[in-house]
């Protein structure tokens, strides 16, 4: 008895000490003091005023923009990439998988690193050619996220691969489907819960990376992570922030919660379907 009351007594204080310093910007950003941990009194006022800073939305609206571009394309590129390794044979399953886990577990500013010198070798190469090249641009940061962000979607895939019956697409091609009907119609509806887990995970990657957009990013082109740290070297951190947190925290928490209870309605009903397959039977 002891012991599971320490156990629980542990597990809450270390999501306390998790969640204290969000609580805390939450707290302040009921408050228009311009620095962080003054209370000036109640007010609402950041949570408007933070839609008039053109700089935060211009960052915001780059974030999305990157995020959710890297995000399709990750998702879009590893769930086909997926399916082609689930369907090879065994030995060249396992060197691609092995390959797959290398950019997870690899140290990110090497990624960074790796591809500014691409980016930037490829640069010269076309300028020598007589080429105009604007680099760093979109398309490298883009590119930068979709290789941070692909192998995750993999790994998010592939369970839902190994639980699906491999027969079912060739019975559907044994049947007169075409591969690609036979994909469409069989497959995919079969992993869409990992693929939308996958395209949430690289989503969630993009969205908050500071390291490759700052090594492969164009100087006018801000997301929330360099402009925060922009603004830090020269000043504080504009009081609207933190408003803006607690909006992504909300609608994180919000999302969380809608896909925890539509789970749990999954359940309840598949366990009412057995109840009543059980009554049913003599």
């Amino acid at each position: 008895m002891v012991k599971k009351i320490f156990a629980k007594v542990y597990v809450y204080f270390i999501l306390f000490l998790l969640y204290l310093p969000i609580l805390f910007l939450m707290v302040f950003s009921f408050t228009e003091a311009e620095t962080t941990g003054v209370w000036t009194g109640f007010s609402l006022a950041l949570y408007g005023q933070v839609f008039l800073n053109t700089k935060i939305m211009s960052a915001l609206l780059n974030t999305l923009i990157i995020a959710v571009s890297a995000a399709l394309v990750s998702t879009i590129l590893r769930t086909l990439g997926a399916i082609g390794v689930f369907y090879m044979k065994k030995r060249p399953r396992q060197i691609i998988e092995s390959v797959n886990e290398i950019p997870v577990v690899n140290a990110e500013i090497v990624i960074a690193i790796s591809l500014a010198i691409v980016f930037k070798v490829t640069s010269n190469a076309l300028i020598s050619m007589g080429l105009t090249v604007d680099s760093p641009n979109f398309v490298t940061l883009l590119i930068g996220h979709v290789v941070l962000s692909i192998a995750f979607v993999y790994l998010n895939v592939r369970p839902k691969l190994m639980q699906m019956d491999p027969n079912d697409y060739e019975a559907a091609l044994d049947l007169g489907a075409k591969p690609m009907y036979a994909i469409w119609k069989v497959v995919l509806p079969a992993i869409i819960p990992g693929i939308v887990s996958g395209f949430m995970l690289a989503f969630t990657l993009s969205l908050d990376d500071y390291i490759i957009t700052s090594f492969l990013r164009n100087q006018s082109f801000d997301t929330l992570s360099t402009f925060v740290q922009g603004v830090i070297v020269k000043s504080t951190i504009p009081a609207e922030l933190r408003a803006l947190t607690t909006y992504i925290v909300l609608i994180t928490l919000g999302v969380v919660l809608i896909s925890g209870l539509k789970k749990d309605s999954k359940a309840q009903k598949k366990a009412l379907g057995r109840e009543l397959k059980l009554r049913r039977l003599p």
